[in-house]
């Protein structure tokens, strides 16, 4: 465990030291360790803390685990059949959704898992040989990406609850479409192909998939949606010129406005995960693009600060980048070392919140195989 002093609060929320209670003011980052003594990595998380991803087990095999409440215990989800699986999303009742090689090795496909992670089921496909699930919401509307019949486009889905039927989303006029995020109703994000061959774009859709609308960019030719809240602001990134840099972006409510967040000194951020009052993580590469470090914003996208400058960790280790945030302002994240940790305020979130909230103020506090932004 380490644990940082937190200077934040002030810097983040323009408020000062004194408003704080002083209990509030100390962060331990918790390292979740794998399956084994080999690297892991995380995607998503819920409002328990409870963290997804991907680790190696002591047979060199990769697979899909899911901890308990505040990063406790992690636990080995296994695959469908075939080698290697990974983990992408979770729910508030522990349903997890990923992806996992079939018996053989050839395919991979998306599946859903029964609450707390029990059981692994195969979602199947929108006609094609593979799939991969990507997002989940509270009533286990699972979102993801489908190969058609013949292999020949990849589209968006979206299904019923508890994964039930998948429904293919289309696409922006482009032959590919891919979903990443899901809201409570069942809104969409992710990107897809404008023309054919031509640029993609973000979008979102209106409730349980219906109608999938051009988020545009902040410039350039291509942005990418990776993650939406209650209200439909959307996170992502996008191109700020033709062939430029590219910059991490949130929107407004449902969508509407697309906001350059900047970088932490570098050519390129991204945003990967957003919380219910705004608060983005994902990563930037620093000044020079030697590295790229994880970020963390104040409510709706206020102060893009590298979470180096709040959690020092020790062995010359460094966070790479933050995949997800939940409402009490939890952060998993990856670091250099390979290990995944869960970052949380002390004392516990839960209580840490409601001071904040009785203050009428907001907390902060200091992938996933990333799939490239094509």
């Amino acid at each position: 465990m380490i644990v940082l002093r937190a200077l934040l609060l002030a810097t983040v929320l323009g408020v000062g030291l004194a408003a704080v209670p002083a209990g509030a003011q100390t962060y331990t980052a918790w390292d979740l360790g794998g399956l084994s003594t080999l690297a892991s990595g995380t995607t998503g998380m819920n409002a328990k803390g409870q963290v997804v991803g991907e680790s190696y087990t002591r047979s060199s095999s990769l697979h899909a685990f899911m901890t308990g409440a505040n990063g406790a215990g992690m636990v080995d989800l296994r695959t469908l059949g075939g080698s290697t699986s990974r983990a992408n999303g979770i729910n508030d009742a522990g349903q997890v959704v990923g992806d996992s090689y079939t018996v053989g090795n050839s395919v991979y496909h998306a599946f859903v898992t029964g609450a707390n992670g029990a059981g692994m089921t195969d979602l199947g496909t929108l006609g094609g040989t593979q799939s991969y699930a990507e997002g989940i919401n509270n009533t286990g509307q699972v979102v993801g990406v489908s190969f058609t019949a013949g292999d020949w486009s990849q589209h968006a889905f979206i299904t019923g609850a508890n994964g039930a039927s998948m429904t293919d989303l289309g696409t922006l006029g482009g032959g590919t479409s891919i979903a990443c995020g899901v809201s409570a109703t069942g809104r969409v994000v992710g990107w897809s192909d404008t023309m054919l061959y031509g640029p993609s774009h973000a979008f979102i859709t209106g409730a349980n998939g219906v109608g999938m609308i051009d988020l545009g960019t902040l410039g350039g030719d291509n942005s990418f949606a990776r993650s939406i809240n209650a209200m439909g602001q959307v996170v992502g990134e996008s191109f700020t010129t033709a062939y430029g840099t590219t910059h991490a972006f949130i929107t407004g409510a449902n969508g509407v406005g697309m906001i350059d967040l900047g970088t932490l000194g570098g050519t390129y951020s991204s945003g990967l995960a957003i919380n219910a009052i705004g608060q983005v993580a994902g990563y930037s590469y620093v000044a020079g693009d030697a590295a790229y470090h994880a970020f963390v914003t104040g409510a709706n996208g206020v102060g893009m600060v590298d979470l180096n400058s709040l959690v020092t960790l020790g062995g010359g280790a460094y966070f790479t980048e933050a995949t997800a945030i939940n409402d009490l302002g939890q952060i998993a994240a990856g670091a250099s070392d390979g290990h995944i940790y869960l970052i949380s305020a002390v004392p516990e979130p839960a209580s840490f919140a409601m001071v904040l909230s009785g203050l009428g103020l907001v907390g902060f506090v200091a992938r996933r195989r990333q799939r490239p932004s094509a």
